[in-house]
């Protein structure tokens, strides 16, 4: 090495990976890994060896390049010590999600640097992020739920089961409240008493924010009352802030259905009163008192790919095709629960569902490992919920 890049290296910024080494490397491994890396400037990565310990210094470095590199020298004749490091420094190097590009070099130094803001978090202060939920007093401290509850289909009316779960206890709850309470879909009783259908809905919702956990979700998939031109779905994120609950965001269930019921259009062909004709439903989001959930690693199981997609708000998922064999009229795919679930809570959560219907979310808590309660009023409803959920094993 000259002196030149000596010199440099010693004013570069390292990310260090220190490297167990197991077992000893001989003078002939010693002379391939100094073969290895020299192909890369030492300004970009270099490594210290010990007896014991191999230490990795990263600040830049084309990944695909070096791990070519390495597996041309793995098909020499090499120690088994040499090549169980070589896997290792691979393995640790694609473990490091977090870097910038430039060019085909991974930045691992220093990348986020220029997109820092001066002042951000006293600009962050000043700007007074979700001011409508900054005086809560949620406690931060969350608690089992009793085994008899975990796995289970409840039936019977929401507002009372959830009096008896105790507070802070819920990971997620996900949901989709039906349009008429206790009584048949097909029932028209009460269709246009909408002051008492949302005191009744916002009871229970008062219930689900008193058992959600500090850090927890509550989303929602509603869409607007179109023949009484009631917003509901800006009613209920209303009274989510009302209640200082944090707006995570919304998205939008684009069902591609456009055949929709409403084929009148109001005023044909005129101004006077046109009726607009929705093809999507919306998600709110909620969070309680942070927006920050708290998970083990080992229990995310949604892919990079999967992320990517899926934090583009706009979900385009065909609507469900079995509701005759359930005998539902209103459920939700599989697909939208399943996205729900896995970005927003871990394996093992607690996911509830107040207006279970015939078990989707209770069903795909089941399949992405997570363990669930299900509510519902219909004894018809849970018993289908309760055979879907034996059609798979645990």
């Amino acid at each position: 090495m000259n002196e030149f890049l000596m010199n440099e290296a010693r004013n570069i910024n390292y990310k260090v990976i220190p490297i167990s080494i197991e077992g000893k490397l001989t003078m002939h491994d010693k002379s391939i890994l100094k073969n290895i890396f020299n192909k890369f400037k030492v300004t970009d990565i270099k490594y210290d060896i010990s007896e014991s310990e191999f230490n990795l210094f990263l600040n830049c470095v084309d990944f695909e390049k070096l791990k070519e590199t390495i597996l041309n020298y793995k098909s020499e004749k090499i120690s088994e010590t040499l090549l169980l490091l070589l896997d290792k420094i691979i393995s640790e190097l694609d473990s490091i999600k977090s870097y910038g590009l430039k060019g085909k070099k991974r930045l691992y130094v220093g990348y986020d640097k220029e997109r820092k803001v001066r002042g951000r978090k006293e600009k962050e202060n000043n700007r007074n992020r979700y001011y409508y939920a900054n005086k809560s007093d949620f406690s931060t401290i969350n608690n089992e739920i009793p085994q008899v509850y975990i796995n289970k289909i409840l039936c019977g009316d929401s507002l009372d089961i959830l009096k008896k779960l105790p507070d802070n206890s819920i990971d997620l709850i996900f949901t989709s409240p039906p349009y008429n309470f206790g009584l048949d879909y097909e029932s028209n009783e009460d269709a246009h008493d909408w002051e008492k259908y949302f005191n009744k809905l916002f009871s229970i919702f008062d219930e689900c924010i008193r058992i959600l956990k500090y850090g927890g979700r509550i989303i929602v998939n509603i869409q607007p009352l179109f023949s009484d031109y009631i917003p509901s779905h800006h009613i209920i994120s209303n009274y989510f802030m009302k209640k200082q609950l944090i707006w995570k965001g919304e998205i939008l269930w684009e069902k591609n259905n456009y055949n929709c019921k409403y084929t009148a259009w109001g005023s044909w062909k005129s101004p006077s009163n046109p009726y607009l004709k929705y093809t999507w439903e919306f998600l709110e989001i909620f969070c309680k008192g942070t927006l920050k959930k708290t998970g083990k690693k080992e229990n995310i199981d949604i892919t990079v790919d999967e992320f990517k997609k899926w934090v583009i708000s706009r979900w385009s998922i065909a609507p469900e095709r079995n509701m005759k064999e359930y005998n539902h009229p209103a459920m939700f795919p599989e697909e939208l629960a399943m996205r729900v679930l896995k970005l927003f809570s871990f394996q093992s959560d607690i996911v509830l569902d107040p207006f279970n219907g015939v078990g989707t979310t209770t069903f795909v808590a089941k399949i992405t490992n997570r363990r669930f309660i299900g509510i519902d009023i219909s004894p018809e409803y849970c018993e289908k919920a309760i055979a879907r959920l034996n059609t798979t094993l645990f």
